[in-house]
């Protein structure tokens, strides 16, 4: 029986639930046959189940001794850094110009959390700063990918547009921003969506994980809005900045040169 300071009981019950949801999510993707052009999503499902558990049992059995050595906290957000990167990366485009994902997701999370450090808000000797860090990197990873992967595939879908944009005079960047904008700026809806809906639709994990600690629900619901409205602007800049790189030419799906 789960105790009042517990989401959930981890035992043998959980497990047994876990095991089957992650069935369930990958039978069902097979059977829709789920899949793109590089990916069966079912496939995808299963192994990104795994590696979830595998990595929080590491990260679970490594972070006490993390929190309390600077240098090694630091290098654990840089590594968090890097995965979003290439994972984002490699989610946009499988040619060598993938790196630039790099460039939307420092862009979006970095400045954020290098304020929330010089303003003290966010201790660089604590705990606090790797679930803000991953916060941040996480929204502007996903960004990055909806934004980076809608915009090269509205180019390839119109391309006889943006040719005849270009014959009316329009340079090779204006002519795909004007194509690309459009799809590239959906990436925000999930994020406006969950924004505007917090509190009456979903309680986030920031606000449930507060609560579960003890502290008061106006102090939980104070950190819980200060990270939907960090994971907008982050998430604003990340769209802008693949978009950017998109429309010149660094994030390409065809062989790189």
């Amino acid at each position: 029986m789960a105790s009042n300071s517990s989401l959930l009981p981890v035992d043998k019950t959980l497990g047994i639930v876990l095991a089957a949801l992650l069935v369930v999510a990958a039978g069902v993707a097979a059977y829709a046959r789920l899949a793109d052009e590089h990916d069966n999503y079912a496939r995808g499902i299963a192994l990104a189940g795994l590696r979830a558990a595998v990595q929080l049992a590491v990260v679970a059995a490594l972070i006490g001794w993390v929190v309390k050595h600077q240098a090694a906290l630091l290098g654990f957000v840089a590594l968090m850094f890097a995965v979003a990167s290439r994972t984002a990366g490699r989610r946009i485009t499988r040619n060598r110009t993938w790196w630039w994902a790099a460039v939307p997701v420092a862009a979006g999370a970095l400045p954020v959390v290098v304020v929330l450090v010089l303003t003290g808000l966010v201790p660089i000797d604590g705990i606090a700063l790797i679930p803000v860090a991953g916060i941040l990197i996480g929204g502007a990873l996903t960004a990055t990918v909806l934004g980076g992967r809608r915009a090269l595939e509205e180019l390839k879908l119109r391309a006889g547009e943006v040719e005849a944009a270009m014959a009316l005079g329009f340079s090779d960047r204006d002519a795909r921003l004007e194509i690309a904008r459009p799809a590239a700026s959906g990436a925000l809806v999930p994020g406006l969506d969950q924004t505007r809906t917090v509190g009456l639709v979903t309680l986030p994990g920031a606000f449930v994980g507060m609560l579960l600690g003890g502290a008061s629900p106006v102090s939980a619901g104070a950190v819980q809005f200060f990270v939907l409205i960090a994971l907008m602007a982050v998430q604003a800049v990340a769209v802008s900045v693949v978009l950017e790189l998109v429309a010149r030419g660094r994030i390409t799906r065809v062989p790189a040169l």
